[in-house]
């Protein structure tokens, strides 16, 4: 039970450390939500877990893969968030990002990448 509140805390605080990055600068935490920091802890925790190397790769090759139809998405969001606020924006951007995700896995289908 300790192990998982660890990982809690340990993963809360690097949430934490990006929204008050980008509160400090645009850029800053632009940079810092980008870094690969979830990505970084989960290989981290699944190796101080004992899980195998192959899921262990795994979950990194099928993370490159999801991350493309997310960057999309992003573009359009300063855009909807200008013309509908914030609420309908992250409602669109969520919309928008599972549709370039099915559109996306059907696209890597024909090159042999099965996404869902």
């Amino acid at each position: 039970m300790t192990w998982i509140v660890t990982k809690y805390l340990i993963t809360a605080l690097m949430v934490v450390l990006v929204s008050e990055a980008a509160k400090h600068g645009d850029r800053i935490g632009g940079i810092v939500a980008a870094l690969p920091i979830v990505t970084a802890l989960t290989l981290i925790w699944l190796h101080i877990e004992h899980q195998p190397g192959q899921k262990i790769a795994n979950h990194a090759w099928y993370t490159f893969w999801y991350v493309i139809p997310t960057l999309p998405p992003l573009l359009m969001f300063p855009l909807l968030m200008s013309r509908f606020g914030f609420w309908l924006a992250l409602a669109g951007y969520a919309f928008a990002t599972c549709l370039c995700f099915v559109l996306f896995a059907l696209a890597m289908r024909r090159f042999g990448i099965e996404l869902l």
